[in-house]
């Protein structure tokens, strides 16, 4: 509670810093027209207090997912909006210290009646102005990433080049997915269109690349139909991700926290997907071979668990003329992959989901998660090898996406 109480008391004095430029930019208008900015102002304020209040009183947990995830998603769009109001405003009175301060040595303050100096610097309509500007694009873009951004499916194509590659598979298509994180879902509708593209592409192998859940094995029990439907002609693949392992939240014991990474590995099985956990399979077709591993989840970061096991998975496993791996975590390529396993021609990964928030037009590729890992989304290649990282299938804290859309991936293999 105390926590909470510091965390009201600092968003508070955001709110009464950005107060300042809505003040002052509606003062130039009507009383009524200042009247009504200062009570939306507040009313929006106050809810969000009392959605951190409440957060304190009755537990999350018990709260109704879409109640849950959209409060707290409305708080965050909020102060991330102000927080563009404060940085303008801090450039403002930056601004007019520096003025003050060159006035002031100057000797050219106003002298008043009563005889003193008086420097008297209003504020900047402008920059007031284009601060209010600025908040309003990261709301409105917020706003619209989670009606029309969060399930906005893309199918990403894409062709892969290889040297020795079996002519039973030239042209052979796989469709990877990952990050689902089921346990964000409150609608199921679109999950089931998704599922329905999928299926449409007509892919050979379909691999999912880890994060099932949040947390908890039965965020994904309203799904597990849904989810059953992904056929393809040689099967459905997968692996876990860091939040499968149910590390993120507290357990009463060890044993209850077994049993749900337990029931989740079953579900997995329920679904009609072989789920790798540190070891391999081989892929036939027409009589030829390609390898496939799979790997607990394994990161170079800290701060991500290594669960994963690549020389326990592949101990005795014989390369073939091409050679896939399944690994959640995209720093396991250049940590551990590139250096030790060169038979290893492609890495699928997920786990960023792009941050769910960048840009990403003809010429300019850019999100936030660029500057903690390297490779964040697409494909990417060294020599031989390539690592094709998945922008994720759903989302997590933040119930939408800006610019980074959820991704279906259809890879197609080429003879070289």
């Amino acid at each position: 509670m105390f926590r909470i109480f510091l965390l009201i008391v600092f968003l508070f004095l955001i709110d009464i810093y950005a107060y300042q430029a809505v003040k002052h930019v509606f003062k130039s208008g009507n009383w009524i027209s200042l009247k009504q900015a200062t009570i939306t102002f507040w009313l929006v304020a106050s809810i969000c207090y009392l959605i951190l209040f409440a957060s304190q009183i009755y537990e999350v947990q018990h709260w109704s997912k879409f109640v849950r995830t959209y409060a707290f998603a409305f708080v965050f769009i909020c102060y991330l909006s102000k927080i563009f109001i404060v940085l303008f405003l801090v450039i403002d009175d930056l601004w007019r210290v520096a003025q003050w301060a060159y006035t002031y040595i100057a000797g050219k303050g106003a002298t008043n009646t009563a005889g003193n100096n008086e420097i008297h610097i209003s504020r900047s309509d402008f920059l007031n102005k284009a601060a209010l500007f600025a908040a309003a694009i990261p709301f409105v873009s917020l706003i619209y990433g989670m009606i029309k951004g969060a399930y906005n499916f893309t199918i990403h194509n894409v062709k892969i080049p290889v040297k020795n590659l079996p002519e039973a598979f030239n042209g052979y298509k796989i469709v990877q997915i990952s990050d689902i994180h089921a346990g964000s879902f409150t609608v199921t509708h679109p999950i089931n269109q998704a599922v329905d593209l999928i299926q449409k592409q007509g892919a050979d192998v379909i691999f999912f690349t880890g994060d099932l859940v949040n947390n908890l094995a039965e965020e994904v029990e309203p799904f597990l139909n849904v989810f059953s439907k992904l056929q393809a002609r040689h099967g459905v693949f997968s692996i876990l991700g860091n939040h499968d392992y149910g590390d993120y939240i507290a357990w009463e014991s060890a044993t209850e926290k077994n049993e749900n990474l337990n029931r989740i590995k079953s579900y997995h099985q329920q679904m009609g997907w072989q789920l790798l956990l540190d070891d391999y399979t081989y892929i036939e077709n027409d009589g030829h071979q390609i390898g496939l591993i799979g790997v607990q989840n394994w990161s170079t970061h800290l701060r991500f668990p290594k669960y994963g096991n690549l020389q326990k998975a592949t101990a005795n496993y014989k390369p073939t003329a091409f050679n896939i791996l399944l690994s959640h975590d995209p720093s396991h390529w250049q940590g551990e992959v590139l250096s030790k396993y060169p038979f290893i021609d492609l890495t699928l990964s997920g786990h960023t989901h792009g941050f769910q928030f960048g840009i990403e037009v003809p010429g300019i590729k850019w999100s936030p998660v660029q500057y903690v890992y390297k490779q964040w989304a697409g494909l990417y290649n060294k020599g031989h090898q390539y690592l094709y990282v998945n922008r994720g299938f759903g989302f997590l804290g933040y119930p939408g996406r800006v610019g980074i859309s959820p991704e279906i991936t259809v890879i197609e293999l080429q003879k070289a």
